[in-house]
């Protein structure tokens, strides 16, 4: 059997600039994500310098893909504690995932109210000439209410 060890002494290893460019995320980012947890420190060389492997650049994937359907930076945590505790069932990750889903759906709601309102205002505006714009008449006169 081969040591772990020696296989991730063989594997590949880049700089953050490099890590930067193979998944477009900003190194100042993946710092973040560093410090927040996230992503694991990487090895260093001899003279200071960052050894990232492919492991980083799979994880780092993971988080980007996750952050842009909107996970939290906490969600991806537990999305990765699940991933790196193998013996967790499914359903766990499944109950992270229904939980953005309902925030989802929430904001898409209110977004909606937002566009029907707007619509509205925008159509009154277009048929008053008056000095007077309706559409910021409006907004003064309802500061609670969409």
């Amino acid at each position: 059997m081969v040591d772990k060890n020696v296989l991730e002494d063989l594997a590949p290893r880049f700089t953050i600039g490099v890590l930067s460019r193979k998944t477009g995320c900003n190194i100042e980012t993946i710092r973040y994500y560093e410090k927040a947890g996230v992503l694991p420190h990487p090895a260093r060389s001899g003279g200071g310098h960052r050894l990232d492997g492919s492991g980083h650049l799979s994880r780092l994937a993971f988080v980007m893909k996750a952050r842009s359907l909107g996970f939290s930076v906490s969600d991806v945590k537990a999305l990765l504690l699940l991933v790196d505790e193998r013996d967790r069932p499914c359903a766990e990750v499944r109950n992270v995932a229904a939980t953005r889903l309902k925030d989802v759906k929430a904001k898409l709601a209110d977004l909606r109210v937002m566009a029907a309102v707007l619509n509205e205002m925008v159509t009154s505006c277009e048929k008053e000439e008056s000095i007077e714009c309706p559409l910021i008449e409006r907004m003064f006169k309802e500061p609670s209410s969409i």
